[in-house]
């Protein structure tokens, strides 16, 4: 009888946490299918926005629209880059990552004020982060100039002088 008791309590338990997780792991669901991440990198996230911003960013990314899951990716990437690790190793994996998705790899202003608003309980300096927004676009913008100039094996048609 003990064991039925056990087991039902363990059923309840198991049941409430789905319905109450069941929105966060539903948006989170939705960005690692975007990015093809694992869920840990979002969750943990989400988690370390504190509640209220967290929920934000959950209704947020609950309205299932590309912009805001393009947002979303790149909030993810800001608070990867910025506050986790900074090294030439995770800049290439997260651009590597947003370029798979087809996203834009470019951190705009905009994209810096929705990360201000989403990591407000862990205090990110605006300063510090519009100049990380600088380098890292410095940094990269050098690569997207090259990568359509020479490097490339694109050519087109029309670029030729007919020698016939």
């Amino acid at each position: 009888m003990i064991w039925l008791m056990l087991l039902t309590l363990v059923v309840v338990f198991i049941v409430g946490f789905r319905v109450l997780n069941s929105q966060v792991r539903r948006a989170s669901r939705a960005l690692t299918r975007r990015l093809n991440i694992d869920p840990v990198w979002v969750e943990s996230l989400i988690a370390l926005m504190g509640h209220p911003a967290g929920d934000e960013f959950v209704a947020y990314l609950a309205r299932d629209n590309e912009a805001h899951l393009s947002n979303a990716a790149t909030v993810l990437m800001i608070y990867q880059l910025f506050l986790v690790d900074e090294s030439e190793e995770s800049l290439m994996f997260w651009r590597g990552i947003l370029r798979k998705a087809r996203l834009p790899t470019e951190i705009s202003s905009e994209h810096l004020r929705l990360a201000l608003v989403f990591l407000r309980e862990l205090e990110p300096d605006a300063q510090e982060m519009h100049a990380f927004r600088l380098r890292y676009n410095s940094r990269f913008a050098n690569v997207a100039d090259t990568g359509a100039g020479e490097a490339s094996n694109v050519y087109s048609i029309h670029s030729h002088t007919r020698l016939h």
